[in-house]
């Protein structure tokens, strides 16, 4: 493990007590949680499918897909992030498998997916073109990749990493919906953006940075 993702990962493992604090992690308020819930269900397959959520957190998306009656396998980096995931499965009584590992080689092995989701993490890896070969590849013919992504204003205008070494990574305060579909369009089928910043129901208040979800197929 490299300095920089041991940082990472001290980072999310100290965030995670309090990381279902923020309305669109937690989803506690039911106008949130109906929101992302509408946003899956558009994104996801019709019929029961293996998923795939890397950077799963606390497994606030994965709980939504299991409910739908997907087979989710969560991926983190952080252990207690993963400890969180695991408990809030238990605690609503669903089946899911969750693994601490690097969202970039996933420990998974030679399984495939019919989706793979990925919210707010492509910003964090040191190489996020080669992580994104590797995502494609990872999932079976007609597979769903949904990353939902943006570029942080915020952090962007305080120009601050959030970690120290973070100032290194390619996309460290985030992505443009652009840049992500350049980069992704050269390995799928097709690729189409839906910009999220206009609705605080995601949220959980109004946002003046882009975020948006990009949906691509192979």
């Amino acid at each position: 493990m490299t300095e920089l993702t041991s940082a990472i990962t001290s980072y999310w493992d100290a965030a995670a007590d309090a990381f279902d604090d923020e309305p669109d992690h937690g989803l506690r308020a039911d106008h949130t949680h109906a929101a992302w819930e509408r946003l899956l269900r558009a994104w996801a397959p019709s019929r029961p499918a293996d998923i795939l959520d890397l950077g799963c957190g606390t497994g606030s998306l994965s709980a939504l897909l299991a409910v739908a009656g997907h087979r989710v396998t969560g991926v983190d980096l952080a252990p207690r992030m993963i400890e969180q995931a695991r408990a809030k499965f238990a605690g609503a009584g669903l089946a899911g498998r969750f693994l601490v590992g690097d969202a970039v080689v996933p420990p998974v092995g030679d399984d495939r997916f019919d989706m793979l989701l990925c919210r707010h993490l492509i910003w964090t890896l040191p190489d996020p073109h080669a992580a994104l070969r590797g995502w494609v590849a990872r999932l079976r013919a007609n597979g769903r990749l949904v990353l939902i992504e943006g570029r942080w204003g915020e952090a962007g205008q305080s120009g601050q990493p959030y970690v120290p070494g973070a100032e290194s990574l390619p996309w460290g305060f985030g992505v443009t919906a652009a840049d992500l579909a350049d980069a992704v369009r050269p390995l799928v089928a097709d690729v189409r953006v839906e910009p999220l910043s206009g609705d605080p129901d995601l949220w959980g208040r109004p946002v003046g940075d882009e975020r948006y979800a990009l949906i691509a197929r192979v």
